[in-house]
């Protein structure tokens, strides 16, 4: 599910950020075979608190880990609100479910939005869930009650070794405003206290140009803008494929 990331730190953008990955733990899984009932008793469990519908659902070497991911981001938005639903799948033997997180958070008088969406494809081995994986991964943390006029153009998947593009895009001219930012990139089990240190950006946004790993897997991008109105984190994973 999603790690933690401390609003307090965006009080200071002279300090490097440390930013946790929210929502990505793969190979977890979080469901069984998809009975008619099975998203209501599963959006409940996450909603209550209540992993017990989990727990029995889950392979026994999975609820560790679930309970403890489940644990940090509810202790960062304890009213955080689960959202679900079944998707059509062409992938042979797999489920997929969309899921949608939203969260708030108030921070020394400041309100802190959580957004999260992402795709959760997976396996029924014997009952119980099996290689499960995070696809289209978009988490956005925010304080500027969405005032920040902001695109954000990061592919969901793209070829081995080929060239992508990665825009973030402040629509609105800035005229004499000078806004700050950064982006980094970050291996799947490897993103955890990653530091991303702000610079001043001069373009009115983060256009970066970047070459795909070599071998198929998930690139994670996070990264951060602190303008005038507020700040924004962000969080984006891609697919590298071998074919599309």
């Amino acid at each position: 599910m999603i790690n933690m990331l401390n609003p307090n730190l965006f009080k200071n953008i002279g300090v490097p950020l440390y930013l946790l990955i929210y929502l990505i733990f793969p190979y977890s899984a979080i469901t069984q075979t998809l009975k008619a009932d099975f998203i209501r008793n599963l959006e409940n469990s996450l909603n209550t608190r209540d992993l017990e519908f989990i727990k029995k659902n889950f392979k026994s070497d999975e609820n560790l880990n679930i309970q403890k991911q489940f644990s940090k981001i509810t202790n960062d938005f304890p009213d955080s609100e689960w959202i679900i639903k079944e998707l059509k799948s062409n992938i042979p033997n797999k489920n997929i479910l969309r899921i949608r997180v939203l969260g708030k958070k108030i921070v020394n008088g400041e309100i802190y939005l959580l957004e999260s969406n992402f795709d959760y494809l997976f396996s029924n081995l014997n009952g119980k869930i099996d290689e499960g994986i995070i696809r289209n991964l978009f988490t956005t943390i925010r304080n500027d009650e969405n005032k920040i006029d902001i695109s954000f153009k990061i592919p969901n998947k793209v070829l081995t070794g080929s060239k992508y593009d990665i825009d973030i895009i402040l629509n609105k001219p800035l005229e004499e405003v000078i806004i700050s930012g950064a982006i980094k990139s970050h291996q799947v089990n490897s993103f955890f206290e990653q530091e991303i240190l702000l610079e001043p950006l001069v373009s009115g946004g983060i256009f970066k140009t970047t070459r795909a790993p070599s071998k198929p897997g998930i690139q994670i991008w996070s990264g951060i803008i602190a303008h005038p109105k507020g700040m924004i984190s962000f969080t984006k994973s891609v697919n590298i494929v071998d074919e599309m």
